[in-house]
């Protein structure tokens, strides 16, 4: 059952029958409200005067102000943890020791947050292993609107029971060295793994690579596709209409949900290592 704080409007009804001389018990049934709620508006707001609707209503603000939370960082918390961070400690770590000498609990998380709000060594994000690195960045591409959600894809696919259903990605060449990349297409049940040279990451590079791939193989093998938030991707329309399949879209920055291709890639990473620029490799090669 919710339960809701009096409004304005009931207190000046609670005032008038109270001066009525009406029961708690009465005017508890009258309101729709427990007789111990009205009891108990009356003996908190009692100030040897009768029942004031707008004195209450005020004092109830004034109570609901103060019982905010006031969170758990203190300076000497804070001070506590920035030592921690002076000796390497992860912010993992210094939650879980807390804990085990018995310490009032402060979660990791929350020591990310403070990190971040500039609550801890004013935010520099260096006393951290990965530098902050793994915090979710701003998304700078651009933006488009996808068609379908991974949570609308079969749960087969997932389990890997049927063939036919795809992840798809691009590796790049180093920033501002070289536009080529590759389109890697990777099959979710046999872990087959393609590579595919396109000229910059774009949607029509993207598009064209696919059709090559598609028309390599007899109607029927590509069933779906599961793809990141790319721009290159933004020709998933056109990739449903043509080859009649369905594309599925990854939450963002969730490279666990197309792992088989994450994986694959890291692959291909050992043969051509950041940096390289993909308009130097020939076909053969790859």
């Amino acid at each position: 059952m919710g339960y809701s704080h009096l409004s304005t409007f009931e207190r000046g009804q609670l005032a008038m029958l109270h001066q009525l001389g009406w029961s708690t018990r009465a005017i508890g049934r009258q309101l729709g409200r427990h007789h111990s709620t009205i009891a108990r508006e009356l003996r908190r707001n009692d100030w040897g005067t009768p029942y004031s609707p707008e004195a209450s209503q005020s004092a109830y603000h004034k109570r609901r102000e103060r019982s905010r939370p006031k969170g758990k960082w203190t300076p000497e918390l804070a001070k506590e943890i920035e030592e921690k961070f002076a000796q390497t400690w992860s912010p993992e770590q210094i939650s879980e020791r807390r804990k085990m000498e018995s310490h009032p609990g402060v979660s990791f998380k929350t020591i990310y947050r403070w990190l971040y709000q500039k609550l801890l060594v004013k935010g520099d994000l260096q006393v951290l292993r990965h530098k902050g690195k793994r915090r979710r960045p701003v998304e700078t591409r651009g933006r488009f609107n996808v068609g379908k959600s991974i949570r609308l894809r079969p749960k087969e696919i997932k389990k890997r029971e049927t063939f036919g259903h795809w992840e798809l990605d691009t590796v790049v060449s180093s920033r501002g060295k070289s536009r080529a990349c590759v389109a890697t297409f990777a099959e979710r049940k046999t872990r087959l793994y393609l590579a595919v040279k396109i000229p910059d990451r774009t949607a029509a590079s993207m598009e064209k690579a696919f059709g090559i791939t598609v028309g390599r193989f007899p109607h029927g093998t590509f069933q779906t596709a599961t793809v990141d938030r790319g721009k290159e991707f933004a020709c998933y329309e056109q990739l449903e209409a043509n080859h009649h399949l369905d594309v599925y879209f990854a939450d963002p920055y969730s490279s666990w949900q197309r792992g088989t291709n994450e994986n694959a890639n890291g692959l291909l990473r050992e043969f051509f290592p950041k940096g390289t620029d993909f308009a130097t490799i020939s076909e053969e090669d790859l």
